[in-house]
């Protein structure tokens, strides 16, 4: 059979041309965006962390990006402004100057006048204390048309939320420490040690919750010799908790009655239950704790939340306790802040890789709409509420940022 060939300017036909390769266009890598980024000194006096230390400074510069840091801004984690100038930050004495920046990193979300000093169509990330917000807030960002991220909802790529896991390793281990000072004599407690020795009863420990928080808790506990009861709503947490932890303890769902019992003969109550929608259930009520022994100590990790304790009360690392019931109630939501070093350099290790994958995708918009992980930390889009739990609670018109995805494509 001889072959048939086909000379410049043959026509081929329909079947021909199917089984001939077609030229594509080879897609086309985006520029890294050189990032412009602000870090403001927190206004709150019990908020010692920095979002970025130093050496993660130096690394971003590294890389092409601008980075301003407010004067003092790292004082409280022990970072002066001659080694974020040595890294390469240019160091500001306004912070109007810091607030020019496309990017504002913060720990604490900005007051109404910070907001003032954005320019239009800017990203602010911070915390969003859920239970603390009102109107005027999300109004302020969405009259500057700002991209406002709460990093405590900012996913990776298998799920999880990096910075909550983190910063609640952190409490749970911190808890402890802060439940050892108050059971003292030198803060007027009970006066016992932490745990147990040889001979002597050991410190019982109730802890509610069994999350990341209530892990590290449990750890902490049981490696001082304390007897721990954990109570949680799911019990597939439990399982996890006790699997996380490699160490048999008690456990039980929660049982009005039988935690009733448990926090009457407790020394210490943890309260470190989340809410899924930034509220916390308030499971432990006044009866409850006018029962307790006195002297004992409660500690509501989850007071930023609304607390989970029906006594709870915000309280400062100015003046972090009080007492009701002739109980001991420490009540500061930002516990992290007590070891705030430790703190930042955590969140500087997340952020860091954070703003090198923003720079990677060619900016903010970019990131956002790539990756339905980072999306779901945000809350406010260029004017537009996007996130619907607060939308409902704050009764204000909403925007599904997926739509907005769908109407790029």
């Amino acid at each position: 059979m001889s072959k048939k060939t086909y000379t410049e300017g043959a026509t081929l036909t329909k079947e021909q041309l199917v089984l001939y390769p077609s030229e594509q266009l080879a897609p086309i890598r985006k520029k890294a965006e050189k990032l412009f980024i602000g870090i403001p000194r927190e206004k709150s006096k019990s908020e010692n962390r920095v979002s970025l230390r130093p050496e993660a400074v130096e690394i971003l510069v590294r890389n092409g990006h601008e980075i301003r840091v407010e004067t003092n801004a790292g004082l409280g984690a022990k970072f002066t402004d001659q080694q974020y100038s040595e890294a390469g930050a240019e160091v500001c004495y306004s912070t109007k100057e810091v607030f020019e920046a496309d990017i504002i990193l913060k720990i604490e979300p900005p007051t109404i006048e910070e907001i003032e000093y954005m320019r239009f169509g800017r990203t602010i990330v911070s915390s969003l204390p859920m239970a603390r917000m009102n109107t005027a807030y999300f109004k302020a960002l969405m009259q500057k048309k700002c991209i406002g991220i709460a990093y405590q909802f900012i996913q990776n790529k298998v799920g999880e939320m990096p910075i909550i896991r983190s910063m609640s390793e952190i409490a749970g281990s911190t808890v402890m420490l802060i439940a050892s000072e108050y059971l003292s004599s030198a803060h007027e407690g009970k006066g016992i040690i932490l745990g147990g020795i040889t001979g002597v009863p050991p410190t019982k420990i109730v802890i509610i919750g069994a999350g990341t928080v209530g892990e590290y808790a449990a750890r902490t506990a049981i490696g001082l010799g304390a007897e721990t009861k954990i109570f949680d709503q799911d019990i597939y947490k439990l399982r996890r908790l006790k699997y996380a932890v490699g160490h048999q303890m008690y456990t039980s769902t929660i049982d009005a009655g039988v935690l009733a019992e448990a926090i009457s003969r407790a020394d210490v109550v943890i309260g470190a239950m989340r809410g899924e929608k930034g509220l916390a259930p308030c499971v432990v009520t006044d009866e409850m704790v006018q029962d307790m022994k006195p002297n004992s100590v409660i500690i509501d990790v989850s007071i930023d939340q609304g607390g989970v304790f029906e006594t709870s009360e915000v309280t400062t690392h100015e003046n972090p306790t009080f007492r009701k019931h002739d109980v001991i109630h420490y009540c500061v939501p930002n516990i992290a802040s007590r070891v705030s070093r430790t703190s930042s350099t955590a969140l500087s290790n997340i952020f860091t890789p954070y703003l090198m994958k923003i720079s990677e995708a060619g900016g903010m918009d970019e990131m956002i709409f790539a990756n339905k992980w980072f999306m779901d930390g945000v809350y406010t889009y260029k004017g537009s509420l996007t996130n619907e739990y607060l939308a409902k609670k704050l009764d204000m018109p909403y925007k599904d940022l997926g739509l907005l995805m769908a109407a790029r494509l």
